[in-house]
């Protein structure tokens, strides 16, 4: 029996349509075909298997003990999910009977895993086949099958994934055991999960709002200055131009090059003021500007965050709806921007399914001149996967909701981009040399849009208009300088992260590491994470309470920060996990050993554990104020229980000491029934100031909140705070 083995049921479904009939339907497969030339489809649901939990390893591991720490299996286990376990029990049936297996799992690392750890779990031993395939359409899936390879050659891709979710289980257990309890000590409650990936990206979020946070703005000078050539003609209007600090300014510069002395700009605008100047430099030219390439999942949650301010979840469960239900789409957890070259020749029929599909990009469909091609075609450059792009499905399965049109609408646009001609930018540039200084004006305009009339434009914050015509004067003709000025400013914190620039952050992390050579290897490497899981991580952040949203805006918790602070710099920062994606990529060309990648993590998980964590998780209560369990003298926490609230130990079950609310009443002055906070809703309690009685928020510094004393009694809406 020839047994095809495919990630999920909706790539079953396509390729048993692809295959002869008739069709035979059954609990978990798909028969296709009679006689000798048979086949049966089956399918993964994701991950049938998962990597076994640490008491299957050794009993004593099912509790967090801090003397149980570090855990490495050995060797490893897996065990079949729950959840899927009925499906499990058809494909292990299916894999026993087999003569030839074809592997159908998505053509990325984690569908390469996915399939072979089932056959390795079931120990076949019949030759295996690889399929890949990008388009759900009938005739790419057709094409894929009469294509097949060895499944030997993607063993890399296997170990890769395999030493990815080993190096996950190894760092996230325990770490996350070893600083949970090391807080729970001190008082802490609720689990403080540590993730290879997630907790970089959590960093990246905190370092962002304690830079604005802290953020000192400081006052800086422009100089600007307004030249007219010494002989003007009719059409040589007066230009501005900006003066260029000479290394002898240095001392007077921050990091950015601005100039942070006021008397230094008065100076040059005293010196030059009504003087004579001369052009240094002249230069006006056409430069053509090729089309963007075609989309990948992160390029694509990019532009959808920055136009439509979709999430990266949402983005890539739109994208996944298009391919598996709509079919309209090719794969969209790609990581490339490139296509064969053989999808050039179906070019046309894409074309024609957009117009039908997408019916605003109809004139654009029209006009598109299919004997353009851009640099997108390149087979050197396509690995596992290609590039987003439509499909030639002409209609959608059903009506396609707003995002999906969205989605489709933006990946179809960067494909007809392909076909268009190059914008053509014209630039100019003229410097001025006046007294001992220099000054600098330049233009920019899009005199053809080319491929940009297919952009979707939206102006960014801070964005600079195009710059108005330069006049065309030659090297060495003279200039008078009429309007210098010197303009104030202030220096401006940088923005909060955004789901588009937090995924672009993750993708060029690159730009986050301070040592250099570390910062070209990351240059060749794909960033935190993975193009399928950067979402992941971003909404595992939110669910585990480690950020929020504030309009727009990603911001850290308080619980986030608290955790980042309290953490060594290698794991808060992308340096390591960064170096750790580019080893897995190293493993998967083949050129990396994954077994030496595990020793060396464990030997860093092993030097984790000998450092103390950091005090960055203190307790919140004000020194002196902490509850202590009557019977051991440790750290209270409230808890609630069956008839309420009350204060437990925090070594419980150890030991099972406990206290009323009332032992910790507040010494307000009052026994008044507790007003809850307007902003978070925790209890109020009454302070006292220099200034006299105020209430505050008893989840302070979480919440900072106050409200103004009235008699006793806070100056709330009291009908709303029952």
């Amino acid at each position: 029996m020839h047994l095809y083995i495919a990630e999920k049921p909706s790539l079953a479904r396509a390729i048993a349509a692809a295959l002869p009939g008739p069709h035979e339907k059954g609990q978990g497969w798909i028969r296709c075909g009679k006689g000798p030339d048979a086949a049966t489809v089956s399918w993964c649901i994701g991950h049938l298997l998962e990597p076994a939990e640490p008491a299957r390893y050794n009993p004593a591991w099912k509790k967090w003990r801090i003397e149980d720490l570090p855990m490495f299996p050995e060797p490893w286990q897996l065990t079949p999910k729950d959840s899927v376990r009925l499906q499990f029990k058809v494909l292990e049936a299916l894999v026993r009977k087999a003569d030839l297996i074809t592997h159908a799992g998505d053509p990325d690392r984690e569908g390469q895993l996915l399939v072979d750890e089932v056959l390795r779990y079931l120990g076949t031993k019949a030759p295996v086949k690889r399929i890949l395939i990008n388009d759900l359409t009938p005739k790419a899936v057709a094409r894929a099958i009469q294509n097949p390879r060895d499944n030997r050659e993607f063993r890399p891709l296997s170990h890769s994934a395999l030493a990815r979710q080993r190096a996950d289980w190894l760092y996230g257990i325990n770490l996350t055991r070893f600083y949970t309890l090391s807080y729970q000590t001190r008082g802490e409650q609720g689990v403080f999960s540590v993730g290879r990936v997630q907790t970089p990206v959590l960093g990246l979020v905190v370092d962002r709002d304690n830079t604005i946070e802290h953020f000192q703005p400081k006052p800086w000078y422009r100089v600007e200055a307004t030249f007219q050539a010494s002989e003007p003609e009719a059409d040589q209007r007066p230009f501005i131009a900006r003066w260029l600090p000479g290394d002898e300014f240095q001392d007077h510069l921050d990091e950015e090059n601005r100039l942070l002395d006021k008397s230094v700009a008065e100076q040059i605008v005293a010196a030059i003021s009504g003087r004579p100047g001369r052009i240094d430099e002249a230069r006006f030219r056409d430069r053509p500007e090729p089309p963007p390439l075609p989309l990948s999942l992160s390029a694509l949650q990019i532009e959808a965050g920055r136009l439509y301010r979709m999430g990266a979840k949402d983005v890539l469960d739109t994208a996944q709806n298009l391919y598996e239900r709509h079919q309209l789409i090719t794969y969209p957890r790609s990581d490339s921007r490139y296509l064969p070259e053989e999808h050039f020749s179906q070019r046309e029929a894409v074309i024609r399914a957009i117009a039908r599909v997408a019916p605003d990009l109809s004139g654009f469909c029209e006009k598109t001149g299919t004997e353009r091609r851009s640099a997108a075609w390149n087979d050197q450059k396509v690995d596992a996967h290609h590039a987003i792009i439509p499909t030639v499905r002409p209609a959608p399965n059903g009506k396609l909701s707003s995002a999906e049109q969205k989605i489709y609408d933006l990946i179809s646009r960067f494909y007809l981009m392909q076909f268009a001609p190059d914008a053509v930018h014209r630039e100019g540039r003229l410097t001025v040399a006046i007294q001992d200084y220099r000054f600098r004006a330049t233009e920019t305009a899009v005199i053809e849009p080319g491929w940009k009339t297919l952009e979707i434009r939206k102006r960014e914050p801070g964005q600079e208009p195009e710059k108005a015509p330069l006049p065309r004067l030659e090297k060495n003709e003279p200039v008078l300088c009429t309007d210098p000025q010197t303009n104030e400013r202030k220096t401006q914190p940088p923005q909060h992260f955004t789901d588009a620039t937090l995924l672009s952050a993750m993708t060029n992390i690159a730009r986050f590491v301070a040592d250099n050579e570390l910062r070209k290897t990351l240059r060749e490497t794909d960033g935190l994470g993975t193009e399928a899981t950067r979402a992941a991580i971003i909404d595992t952040l939110f669910r585990r309470d480690y950020l929020f949203r504030e309009k727009r805006f990603i911001r850290a918790t308080d619980k986030g920060k608290s955790l980042i602070a309290a953490l060594p710099e290698s794991i808060r920062t992308p340096d390591r996990t960064a170096v750790w994606e580019a080893t897995l990529e190293g493993v998967r060309r083949g050129e990396e050993d994954p077994r030496a990648f595990l020793e060396s993590l464990k030997d860093e998980i092993r030097g984790f554990m000998a450092q103390a964590p950091a005090a960055g998780l203190a307790n919140t209560e004000t020194p002196g104020t902490a509850i202590h369990c009557p019977k051991c003298r440790a750290p209270m926490v409230e808890r609630e229980g069956k008839f309420g609230a009350f204060f437990a130990c925090t070594r419980y079950p150890a030991c099972k000491g406990t206290r009323p609310l009332e032992d910790h009443q507040p010494e307000d002055g009052t026994s008044q029934k507790p007003v809850p906070c307007p902003h978070c809703f925790s209890p109020l309690v009454r302070r006292k100031s220099n200034k006299g009685w105020f209430w505050g928020c008893s989840n302070f510094p979480g919440c900072r909140q106050t409200v103004d004393d009235h008699n006793g009694r806070p100056a709330v809406d009291l009908r709303n705070s029952t």
